[in-house]
């Protein structure tokens, strides 16, 4: 068996915040046009597939293991008990077995908390489907993997080609030593704890050395989860952040001098309270139960909305989601007079980085729903956004020198603290963080297939919260922007309708900056 993987704080975090109310995985809702005259089994031919393919993400065989009363983040550990047929499941709809039957089954099992005994992950194949279609599925665990590295997982799933060729198999990595009994431990031991001290004294023999600063910081870990390696492994954690803090120290005060000014500065001061939002009747506490919807849109028709509009993409998604936001609080005569905030989150994951950890964090930015006209709303929505991007951006740099950080006991206090706010109704009094989440994730140009069959819509399913109650995700496939739309059900007991105004707000965009015909 493989040393333990210790989980970032960043990554451990989604494990703290979940609970049942709240489960802390993302998802997505694909479906497939099966190839004409097919009368094979579709989901033997898929759990095949993926069977075939998972020495390509050793992520996918590996499961939690905590450490002695929570003192610290639990780690990643091979599942010697490992059974696909644990994770890839038949699913089965009923009658009439249409689309909006579909969403339905998915909204409830994505209320589903994922089995911590096993890894993190769950496929369900949905077979005779109208049209000859099938639809798949996918869940998984947001401390196991955010957006950017789901590249990986696709590439497992999905093929370029209806019959690509075989795949090279991977080469397993040698097992690692574990045939020297208590002294080999013990010897491991001492060279971690040596190393951290060495590294501990050169820390502040060279505490603002460029070279160091421009060098990854990595030391060496126990990879064992007994009390003695935990917090062993935690004093060399904490050292490792404290270098990487030092080292990156001179690039952190530059950047806190050039941010601090256009914090400070009068002008820009009277924009802050658009960043508090305002209360609406769906920044409550979320129930065990969701909502799920979904839409298509033209990506070419939002692109040239967003043109002509002298934005980006991101921009236009936020404009469909204050849209369809403005029209229900209408409907309901609860629309604010201040705009409604949104959390955006923002990777901060490097082109060509595949690691299977989260990499993001999150802005704030208003999206105008108290302006009435189309136009308007989406000119102060690019304004809004130009501004947040221009605090946020300057700190992504040295964000992820604190994604390690942490403190023994933490997790056990984080756990009780989510559950806490979560029955205790908090979110229902206190103001929110803000008002919605909306995502918007960059997809794949080109037409995918799985097992032979053409992937036809790639819907992502994320996570709404308590305070949060909606979540609006936007992912891009081939010339598609697919929408999925998931809400907890004690506040949106169907969220279809909402899912649905998106078309018809890009409509009104398009006439606002008169792109119909251009598109």
């Amino acid at each position: 068996m493989g040393d333990a993987v210790r989980l970032s704080s960043l990554d451990a975090s989604f494990l703290y915040m979940e609970t049942p109310e709240m489960p802390m995985h993302v998802g997505s809702l694909s479906l497939f046009q099966l190839p004409d005259g097919y009368t094979g089994d579709y989901f033997e031919a898929f759990k095949a597939q993926i069977e075939d393919r998972l020495d390509a993400v050793p992520m996918l065989r590996k499961k939690l293991s905590r450490t002695l009363l929570d003192l610290d983040h639990p780690s990643w550990i091979d599942d010697e008990q490992f059974d696909i047929n644990r994770h890839i499941f038949r699913g089965s709809l009923p009658e009439p077995r249409d689309m909006a039957t579909l969403r339905r089954i998915v909204g409830w099992m994505h209320a589903k908390l994922l089995n911590r005994a096993r890894p993190l992950w769950e496929f369900y194949v949905f077979e005779n489907l109208p049209g000859n279609r099938v639809g798949l599925y996918a869940k998984l665990h947001h401390a196991l993997i955010d957006g950017g590295a789901g590249v990986a997982l696709s590439q497992i799933v999905y093929d370029l080609t209806p019959n690509p060729a075989p795949r090279a198999k991977v080469a397993k990595a040698g097992e690692p030593e574990g045939t020297g009994g208590k002294s080999k431990k013990k010897g491991r031991a001492r060279e971690v704890a040596a190393s951290v001290m060495n590294t501990y004294a050169n820390l502040w023999q060279r505490p603002f050395d460029k070279e160091a600063a421009a060098s990854p910081v990595s030391l060496k870990r126990t990879g064992k989860t007994d009390f003695g390696s935990t917090v062993l492994d935690h004093v060399v954690d904490q050292v490792e952040v404290g270098m990487k803090t030092v080292a990156n120290l001179p690039a952190m005060l530059k950047t806190a001098g050039s941010v601090l000014p256009g914090l400070l500065d009068v002008s820009k001061l009277k924009e802050l309270p658009k960043l508090i939002p305002p209360s609406t009747p769906f920044n409550k506490a979320i129930s065990s139960e969701r909502a799920f919807g979904t839409a298509t849109l033209s990506i070419k028709r939002a692109k040239a909305v967003a043109k002509a509009a002298g934005g980006k993409l991101n921009d236009v998604v936020l404009a469909l989601a204050s849209g369809i936001l403005r029209r229900h609080l209408l409907s309901i005569g609860a629309l604010p007079d201040k705009p409604l905030v949104a959390m955006v989150p923002i990777s901060l994951r490097e082109e060509g980085n595949s690691d299977t950890n989260n990499q993001a964090f999150a802005m704030s930015c208003p999206i105008a729903t108290h302006i009435a006209d189309p136009k308007e709303r989406l000119t102060a929505i690019i304004a809004d956004s130009v501004q947040a991007k221009s605090v946020v951006s300057p700190l992504k740099d040295f964000i992820p020198n604190f994604t390690n950080a942490s403190v023994l006991g933490a997790p056990m206090a984080m756990q009780i603290g989510s559950l806490l706010y979560g029955r205790s109704g908090l979110s229902d009094v206190l103001p929110p963080s803000a008002n919605v989440i909306v995502s918007n994730v960059p997809g794949p140009p080109i037409p995918l297939y799985a097992a032979g069959a053409t992937m036809l819509h790639l819907w992502p399913v994320s996570i709404p919260a308590h305070g949060m109650s909606i979540n609006i995700t936007v992912q891009g496939y081939q010339d598609q922007l697919e929408v999925g739309v998931i809400a907890g059900a004690n506040i949106f007991p169907d969220v279809q309708p909402l899912a649905d105004m998106m078309a018809e707000e890009l409509a009104a965009l398009e006439r606002a900056f008169e792109t119909a015909k251009a598109a």
